[in-house]
């Protein structure tokens, strides 16, 4: 069977069951926070529980790197929509050891999508457009130099409210155990 074909299955009888009554909220959270974390399958259970955070909690913004590298992307449009439209009063940025954009090189990605059909023309016509392509790709060599770079983009953006806290923390992805990077309540 399709992976589509058994989510859809599976989804009909979670329906049908109405089990989806068990994680009926709002769409404020409860604990009035954004986080911006990574994408990492490892956290997608881990880091609700060592943070003690329920469904209806906190919203969860996730990417690659728990990255904030550009002030007017998508990360950053939905922490302030978080802020602004969402009730969040405070903003947690929570990257993490053995992260698959520590020390990655964007050749190497280069060269995967180059496998898999992406031609030079497609990689030059970005280029030419500006787009610096292996800096968009390259990963981070320390977190928590990750982590302080993405908590100072949130902190400083000029539509970002200085009353909102900025933190930032780097999760261990075996035990769950936080490391703080910056105290927002201090800077």
């Amino acid at each position: 069977m399709k992976l589509l074909n058994e989510l859809l299955e599976y989804n009909g009888e979670f329906v049908k069951e109405e089990r989806f009554k068990d994680f009926t909220t709002t769409k404020f959270p409860n604990k009035r926070m954004v986080i911006i974390t990574c994408m990492d399958t490892r956290l997608v259970e881990l880091l609700p529980k060592a943070l003690n955070l329920r469904n209806g909690d906190v919203k969860i913004v996730k990417n690659a790197g728990a990255l904030v590298t550009h002030p007017f992307g998508s990360i950053m449009r939905s922490v302030l929509v978080a802020v602004y439209q969402l009730q969040a009063d405070e903003v947690f940025v929570i990257g993490h050891h053995d992260c698959g954009m520590s020390g990655m090189k964007a050749d190497a990605v280069i060269e995967s999508m180059k496998e898999r059909g992406i031609s030079d023309d497609a990689l030059d016509s970005l280029t030419y457009s500006g787009i610096d392509v292996k800096d968009w790709l390259n990963g981070f060599e320390r977190v928590e130099d990750s982590v302080a770079h993405s908590v100072h983009m949130v902190k400083k953006h000029p539509l970002m409210p200085n009353d909102v806290p900025v933190h930032g923390l780097v999760i261990h992805p075996d035990t769950g155990k936080l490391d703080l990077v910056i105290d927002g309540y201090q800077s």
